[in-house]
């Protein structure tokens, strides 16, 4: 049961990696430029993904459907509060107090959705994979504000300018509020197919362009010296003791199959590849975050697949 599960998502990773591993060699060969990246990376974060948002709210959710919505911005809140207890346990052999937050950093916050909207794309039937989007995307909402309040912070603590507002209010964080005040006035049972139609065709597109600009973000990232140990205590905390920890949690809980696996994907993922955005923006020395960035989404090819295989194979013998 679990080598079998594990082939499968195993394959959904491999899709993924080859997808972004275009993206890659496609920066890498100079085809695309840092400003052609750059464009990919704000038509997917300012129109496609805003789009699959509205759609797939738009069209599966309903306040009397998920009457606990709440509770999926307040998980993300509490994986970060998690990445931040086990960080913070972690980086003791660490020195020098802007490493320690970089490290901080790179634990508590994950792809939370790149990665998780491709592997919900390759796994699942439409139909699952519809209400696993709508989890996901209600999840981002509160993952979004608080990387871009608490994690600016931790980044970059010793700026006046501690962060900026209208960055909580990113397009997609705009696009899920929107549809939600949307739904409640029941305006989504208006919405024409031929208005509806094309902007599904549009959002449909997020996951292919999503994962190219990825890689393009691993390519340009620039190791330098690689400090072995901060690498090594990361990835054995980020990558292997949350996922583990998540694991056993959400089987004693006896969590609903979906939630459980939306938690242990989020808690399984590498570090998110945004935090290397906060480090350029506020100038700060990036002493750990590329690094950081670079081989946990090296060891999630692995990983991810090994711990939801295991959450695969238990949900099924329940």
């Amino acid at each position: 049961m679990f080598l079998e599960h594990f082939r499968i998502t195993a394959s959904a990773m491999a899709q993924i990696f080859l997808l972004a591993a275009i993206g890659y060699f496609l920066v890498r060969r100079k085809i695309i430029g840092s400003e052609g990246l750059a464009a990919f990376s704000r038509l997917v974060i300012e129109v496609t993904l805003p789009l699959l948002i509205f759609t797939k709210l738009a069209a599966g959710f309903s306040f009397r459907l998920y009457p606990r919505w709440w509770i999926f911005p307040l998980l993300s809140i509490l994986i970060t509060c998690a990445g931040l207890i086990t960080g913070a346990l972690f980086m003791g052999p660490l020195k020098g107090q802007d490493q320690r937050r970089q490290f901080l950093g790179l634990v508590s916050f994950q792809n939370s959705g790149f990665l998780p909207m491709a592997l919900i794309a390759a796994l699942f039937t439409r139909a699952e994979a519809d209400v696993m989007f709508i989890y996901l995307f209600l999840f981002l909402t509160g993952f979004n504000l608080i990387i871009w309040s608490l994690g600016v912070h931790i980044l970059s603590y010793h700026k006046k300018k501690k962060f900026e507002l209208g960055s909580l209010f990113s397009p997609p964080v705009l696009a899920t509020l929107f549809s939600l005040v949307f739904i409640f006035l029941g305006l989504n049972r208006m919405l024409p197919a031929a208005i509806y139609k094309p902007l599904k065709t549009v959002g449909d597109c997020t996951v292919p362009i999503a994962l190219l600009v990825v890689g393009g973000n691993l390519a340009q990232i620039h190791l330098g010296r690689i400090d072995k140990k901060a690498i090594a205590l990361l990835l054995l905390a980020k990558m292997i003791v949350m996922p583990a920890l998540g694991f056993l949690l959400v089987t004693r809980l006896n969590l609903p199959v979906l939630i459980g696996l939306l938690v242990i994907m989020q808690l399984a993922m590498p570090s998110a590849t945004s935090l290397s955005v906060i480090v350029r923006h506020y100038k700060r020395e990036d002493l750990l975050i590329s690094q950081g960035v670079f081989f946990s989404h090296l060891l999630g090819i692995i990983t991810i697949p090994l711990f939801l295989s295991l959450y695969f194979a238990l949900s099924m013998i329940k």
